[in-house]
């Protein structure tokens, strides 16, 4: 299943690329709109490109999340071709990313979410 209530207030996403990338993002960006203070850990393991309805997405998830809902946004195990795309739009600045998902979840329990 790519989405996994990890916790009462932590949703792990298992993402994979286009059309399953804008199916499950839909899914998450409802859900986050639908409980204030959820955080979310995307594990972009299966992600091999990302185009701009893809990085539209995840700035929209991140400012639901930041701005509305109180939650935080955690981004796992990048692809080389993925974090390539991140540096060249600046996405690596406004996204906490991580080597892996036990990294990006541990750090939730590190921020005190």
């Amino acid at each position: 299943m790519p989405i996994e209530n990890w916790s009462e207030n932590v949703l792990l996403v298992e993402l994979a690329d286009d059309p399953q990338f804008t199916d499950d993002m839909n899914a998450v960006l409802e859900a986050v709109e639908a409980r204030e203070g959820l955080n979310v850990v995307l594990n972009f393991q299966n992600v091999t490109f990302v185009n701009s309805s893809n990085i539209a997405k995840l700035l929209k998830l991140r400012k639901l999340l930041t701005v509305n809902r109180q939650g935080k946004l955690k981004i796992c195990a990048v692809s080389t071709h993925v974090w390539g795309v991140f540096l060249v739009t600046g996405l690596d600045k406004i996204f906490e990313v991580y080597d892996d998902v036990a990294s990006g979840l541990a750090s939730l329990h590190l921020d005190g979410k």
